[in-house]
């Protein structure tokens, strides 16, 4: 069995390309086509043509040799023999014992002593006829059928030339091979094409997700095809990379952005913790004087609100990440709602002599009241931290189906390359200045994450030296029926 193995292997290998597989499917079946169509010709219809031919010999001699036997003499047998031979052109041969009493063929008269030599003339009782196909002097294939007449004491032989049909049926058959052949070996050259066309475009989507895969994402699998499968194939694959490509590339934003994140709580956490471990540490001493201790105390006590104000901002982060149903829109009155922050903030403005205009005509819109009112408070507490004098004001009106709400200040403005980051977690522009004011970096991200909640973005525009502007927009809100309007 171990010869068979490797002869199957040989000619089938159990690991080739699809190239090849193709190319030894159509040689097989297109083979195996040839093969049967081939031995068919060979065999069977050969096989009927010559039955066929025998069949037409041998009748004539039968009708031939009935006609003899009417008669007892032979020179009537000759003559009827003579009679025949000359309206058929048929060679006729009579032979009784070992003497030939005639021959002829049409109307020539035939002497010869090899007659008897011939196979077909050993004819006897029990073969009751025998056939036999040569060529004579001229080159031309003669057929001859000898039958053994017992009533009439003779053998008697017909011989006819090959039938022009035989002759035309035998060169087509040749042709036919000769076709079948030609057939295959175009059958062969066609699926090397074919297989070339199909392989081709796989290959350089092969080599192109090789590519990808080694990774080199910007690379674009292109086809030089014309079949429709292959370009939709590769707009697939090239759609599927794209894909992949920008969750990577989101992926490593994240991580980076997860790693920074770790390191800014870090950070945050450990300088609170820090110093409320030296306050206590220092409170646990006999030696302060009354003063000292509640100075270190309220110290500690403001670093604790401040990693207590820390833990309370991720937690509302995470909480509007992860929690889009905290978001409850109902209709209220912009105006009061800036009000209200106005009058919260309002002290700490005028503590840094900054004047604060909040006046705005009534407004409705429609949103989750309480965070909108936390992302008002977030933007102009910030606008009140970064400006050291002048004026902040915040201003809304509406635009078609929107109410844009504007938080303007004069104060330090905020560098371009900063722009984009601002609204990070942790991401400070001067960080010295906001741990001074007690921030814990999370503000603008949250109205980041509120107003993505509400389906809206929050922009920003700023000059450096000149001010900043941010602005959000909010879905108008009719008057509400119980309101007078």
């Amino acid at each position: 069995m171990g010869w068979l193995e490797r002869l199957t292997d040989l000619i089938v290998p159990r690991r080739a390309t699809t190239h090849t597989w193709m190319i030894l499917t159509f040689a097989l079946f297109v083979g195996l086509a040839v093969l049967a169509v081939g031995l068919y010709v060979a065999f069977a219809l050969r096989g009927e043509t010559n039955e066929a031919t025998r069949e037409m010999l041998y009748g004539q001699a039968e009708r031939i040799a009935i006609q003899i036997e009417q008669v007892e003499s032979p020179e009537q047998q000759v003559e009827i023999a003579k009679d025949i031979s000359r309206l058929t052109d048929l060679r006729i041969t009579l032979v009784r014992g070992d003497s030939v009493l005639w021959e002829v063929d049409g109307s020539r008269l035939i002497q010869s002593d090899s007659i008897m030599e011939q196979p077909e003339m050993g004819v006897t009782p029990e073969d009751r006829v025998r056939f036999a196909a040569r060529r004579n002097s001229e080159g031309r294939v003669m057929l001859y059928a000898a039958l053994y007449r017992p009533s009439a004491g003779v053998v008697i032989r017909v011989g006819q030339p090959e039938p022009p049909l035989v002759e035309l049926i035998q060169n087509m058959l040749i042709a036919l091979v000769v076709g079948m052949a030609m057939a295959l070996v175009l059958a062969l050259l066609g699926s090397w094409v074919a297989a070339y066309q199909v392989t081709s475009p796989l290959q350089a989507i092969r080599n192109s997700a090789r590519r990808i895969a080694e990774g080199d994402l910007g690379e674009k699998i292109k086809v030089d095809s014309r079949a429709a499968e292959f370009h939709e194939l590769a707009m697939s694959l090239n759609r599927m990379s794209d894909s992949f490509r920008r969750q990577i590339n989101e992926l490593q934003r994240l991580t980076q952005l997860q790693n920074e994140f770790i390191g800014n709580v870090g950070h945050e956490v450990r300088n609170p913790i820090f110093a409320v471990s030296g306050y206590l540490e220092a409170l646990g001493s006999g030696t302060l004087s009354p003063e000292m201790r509640k100075r270190y105390a309220e110290k500690g006590l403001t670093n604790l609100h401040r990693l207590q104000n820390l833990f309370n901002d991720l937690i509302e982060i995470a909480r509007l990440e992860y929690r889009e149903d905290l978001i409850k829109p109902s209709t209220f009155d912009l105006a009061e709602l800036v009000e209200e922050v106005g009058d919260i903030l309002r002290p700490k403005a005028e503590h840094k002599g900054i004047s604060l205009e909040l006046e705005n005509p009534e407004l409705y819109v429609h949103a989750d009241r309480n965070r909108i009112r936390q992302v008002v408070t977030n933007l102009i507490d910030n606008a009140i931290a970064y400006t050291d004098d002048g004026t902040i004001r915040c201003r809304f009106r509406r635009r078609l189906k929107k109410v844009r709400v504007e938080v303007i200040d004069t104060g330090r403005g905020i560098p371009e390359d900063h722009l984009e980051r601002i609204f990070e977690r942790f991401y400070r522009v001067d960080p010295d200045r906001s741990r001074r004011s007690g921030g814990t970096g999370l503000g603008l991200s949250i109205v980041h994450q509120i107003l993505l909640a509400h389906g809206e973005q929050i922009h920003v525009e700023s000059t450096v030296a000149r001010g900043s502007r941010f602005w959000f927009e909010l879905p108008f809100a009719d008057v509400p029926a119980s309101e007078p309007a």
